[in-house]
């Protein structure tokens, strides 16, 4: 089985640390496998941890995580080649594909040098749920604020563009987000777009760019709407369900 319809679940969260593994997954990776509707054996869940290089240490982590949770996990690597003969058979085999945090400008760019655009959006249409941290929430979306760069963040706007908007991440624990994303959608730089507090996420269902549900794994995680106004930026908390 797959979603009823393509589905993205793009976070501030998901993971965190764990009680019996180093890592483990939290109620907003939880409720994408279950839009995933797989029944009859395990989810079976794929990693990309292109933006830290593909670490190993991270995907040992994720593994551990997963099997914990009663997933089967795989993965795709892009460093120093491709881990398998068909990234594509990879993604289109998952049922949800989970896209781990840090460089968004180094993911994207590696993810074009590999062609991935194409198969990761043949995925989500075929009902493939596409999920994942930071990065991995950003990237679906047309750009956002980064730190990819250096310690001043900057914007960022050649994301996949699957969700015709803006996408702000850790909007409650990193001061300068917040003020940059709205700075950068007043002046035009980027489209309205949707912000998450950590503990948040945003869920899209469909490809028509529909605004999403926000949902939180933590008490006092909101999502907002940040759009442009007369006189600057005007943010909207959005009603946020509780997982």
């Amino acid at each position: 089985m797959t979603a009823e319809t393509p589905t993205i679940l793009a976070t501030s969260g998901g993971v965190r640390p764990g009680e019996h593994t180093a890592l483990e997954f939290s109620p907003l990776t939880e409720l994408a496998v279950e839009l995933a509707d797989v029944t009859g054996r395990a989810p079976r869940i794929c990693f990309l941890a292109t933006a830290l290089g593909d670490s190993e240490s991270v995907l040992l982590r994720l593994y551990a995580a997963a099997q914990a949770a009663g997933y089967q996990p795989s993965h795709l690597q892009l460093f120093p080649m491709p881990n398998v003969a068909s990234p594509a058979e990879q993604l289109l085999a998952a049922d949800v594909i989970w896209v781990m945090g840090g460089s968004v400008a180094g993911l994207l760019a590696m993810w074009e040098l590999h062609g991935l655009a194409a198969p990761l959006r043949q995925a989500w249409e075929s009902g493939v749920v596409l999920t994942g941290v930071s990065a991995g929430s950003i990237c679906w979306h047309v750009g956002g604020t980064t730190d990819s760069f250096g310690p001043e963040l900057r914007p960022v706007d050649n994301g996949l563009a699957f969700l015709p908007f803006a996408n702000g991440v850790h909007y409650d624990s990193e001061e300068r987000r917040r003020p940059l994303f709205q700075r950068l959608i007043a002046e035009g730089t980027l489209p309205a777009g949707y912000a998450t507090d950590d503990g948040a996420g945003l869920l899209y269902r469909g490809t028509g760019g529909a605004a999403p549900e926000a949902v939180s794994e933590k008490d006092g995680a909101y999502g907002y709407f940040v759009e442009r106004g007369t006189d600057g930026a005007v943010e909207t908390t959005l009603d946020t369900r509780r997982l």
